[in-house]
């Protein structure tokens, strides 16, 4: 399985490619799709639009995940960055499986274990999954990497007989 990872933004959307064979992990490339400030907004997204389709094109993916908008105190980002992930998912739109969200919450706990992990936690452990040399530069690139693992994580065999084991889990 192929999974193409997006952490939305306006300014700078990571992306991040796995390769899911059994129970290993391959990153297939990863970085940012960058807009500049400048540019008008339907610009910007265009621009966000484009790329994400290319990048599809380029590596085939099985899903397209995305990282879920966490909600702070800036209103104003808040709806530039669902704009970008409005875009993300037209651009997934012709893939036969419908795109996935994860919350902060879930990759954090997906990839480090622990839903209050720091940034850094998640980044060094993205890293360690994916047998990478050095943590993935730019931070979004790292993120999105980090909402694909998430999705390996969520859809394997290992992942679900996990939960349905746990003490208060599916049975």
């Amino acid at each position: 399985m192929t999974v193409l990872g997006f952490d939305p933004g306006t300014a700078s959307t990571g992306w991040g490619v796995l390769r899911q064979d059994a129970n290993r992990l391959t990153s297939l490339g990863y970085g940012c799709i960058v807009t500049s400030a400048r540019d008008d907004t339907h610009v910007r997204l265009r621009q966000i639009y484009d790329q994400a389709c290319a990048l599809i094109k380029r590596f085939a993916p099985d899903i397209v995940v995305i990282e879920e908008l966490f909600v702070n105190v800036n209103v104003k980002t808040a709806l530039a960055v669902g704009q970008a992930k409005g875009v993300l998912y037209l651009a997934a739109s012709d893939l036969k499986e419908a795109p996935r969200e994860y919350s902060p919450l879930q990759i954090k706990q997906a990839v480090t274990g622990y839903g209050r992990a720091s940034k850094i936690q998640v980044q060094e452990m993205t890293k360690v999954i994916l047998g990478l040399p050095r943590i993935p530069q730019p931070d979004h690139a790292a993120d999105a990497l980090a909402v694909a693992i998430t999705h390996t994580h969520h859809n394997s065999a290992a992942f679900t007989a996990a939960v349905k084991r746990a003490p208060g889990g599916r049975r």
